[in-house]
């Protein structure tokens, strides 16, 4: 593959690199469409922040939008996005957990040597 395969890849990549649009891919899988309105007021953020990451996601294929009166309305340009999404999700879970697992036992840890050093 060419390098402008990887520059490609890498910008869709980018798309996962912020938690504001990792909200919004969400938002948007789970309600089909939504307005700029709907978003702002789902995620807290004002709108103009919100169209500068709506575009980063448009610039990329990754949504796609419809204006109909005043109302700009996003919704995800390919289900199969949410694959990627998920997948990260689940390695993230998994770390978690993990890191849930070994804090537990280093606390345990830390207990058992208060305990011999108090005893």
């Amino acid at each position: 593959m060419d390098k402008e395969f990887y520059r490609r890849h890498a910008n869709m990549c980018a798309v996962f690199a912020h938690p504001l649009r990792l909200e919004l891919l969400q938002l948007l899988h789970d309600h089909d469409e939504c307005s700029v309105g709907d978003l702002a007021e789902a995620t807290g953020v004002r709108m103009a922040n919100l169209s500068q990451h709506l575009a980063v996601m448009r610039s990329t294929n990754i949504v796609l939008s419809r204006k109909e009166g005043v109302n700009v309305y996003y919704r995800l340009a390919d289900a199969r996005i949410m694959l990627a999404f998920n997948l990260i999700t689940e390695v993230l879970l998994s770390h978690l957990t993990q890191e849930g697992e070994l804090r537990q036992e280093i606390a345990l840890h830390l207990q058992d040597s208060e305990s011999e050093m108090g005893a």
